[in-house]
């Protein structure tokens, strides 16, 4: 690309603008990272949690099953938050906030309708979902059990999906970061741990538990997005946007 008259009308000079943003961009992903991170070890821990109840065998080949299914079914919710988080900050950046509530809405209404198709689907074969992971008696009617609080996971795992995806798009990403915190570990854990151990509920009782959580999350992550300032995000983008040009005087090569 250095030499090639191919790349001549597009190369870009070598400057010092290439490390201009580089503190920031690392700000943002490691608050991304953490955000991911702590979701996923509170279900990680759930799953230590379940080697310590009666019967440990078959209560964590349950859970296991639950986790493995919301984890390949998020891949949907998780795409779509990804495409409102890009759709979002390039609108916020270019000025038009009326175009990024759109985006959002438009984003909401597909998670909605993935998640309606795909845990009512579940649900109408909860008697036979088990067999795809086993087929002793033993797990597969556990699963039927669990299968309905799999499909309320599976619900709140697709809006929350979409409004991480838009906390990012508008660089919200250390709410993110305190909302996963207080949701996961000062609800969903304490909770799942109390109604597994205390009141016996067992796997489910930890399934419930992290779904508190994951429910306190997806109303904060709610609320957030609900009061957001569109216009007011759209210029504090285009502030940090022309906050990073550079002139042509810190050209290097």
């Amino acid at each position: 690309m250095r030499y090639s008259s191919a790349c001549a009308k597009t190369r870009a000079p070598i400057s010092m603008e290439l490390f201009k943003g580089m503190w920031e961009f690392f700000r943002f992903a490691i608050s991304s990272a953490v955000m991911v991170c702590l979701e996923w070890w509170s279900y990680e821990l759930l799953v230590l949690l379940s080697g310590l109840l009666p019967n440990p065998q078959l209560e964590t080949s349950v859970l296991s099953v639950c986790l493995n299914t919301i984890s390949t079914l998020y891949m949907i919710p998780f795409g779509i938050g990804a495409a409102a988080s890009t759709r979002v900050s390039n609108e916020l950046g270019a000025g038009n906030s009326h175009a990024a509530r759109v985006a959002v809405l438009a984003a909401m209404s597909l998670a909605v309708i993935e998640t309606s198709i795909v845990s009512a689907t579940l649900f109408a074969c909860r008697n036979v979902y088990g067999y795809i992971f086993s087929n002793e008696k033993e797990v597969i009617d556990y699963v039927t059990v669990m299968a309905p609080l799999v499909c309320i996971s599976i619900i709140l795992d697709s809006i929350q999906g979409v409004l991480t995806g838009i906390a990012r798009g508008c660089g919200w990403q250390h709410l993110g970061v305190f909302v996963n915190l207080g949701a996961f570990y000062l609800c969903g854990i304490p909770m799942a741990a109390l109604l597994a151990f205390l009141v016996r509920l067992g796997g489910q009782g930890l399934w419930i538990g992290i779904q508190s959580g994951a429910f306190v999350q997806t109303l904060l992550l709610s609320i957030i997005t609900g009061c957001i300032n569109w216009e007011k995000q759209a210029i504090k983008a285009r502030k940090r946007l022309f906050d990073d040009q550079f002139s042509a005087d810190n050209i290097l090569v």
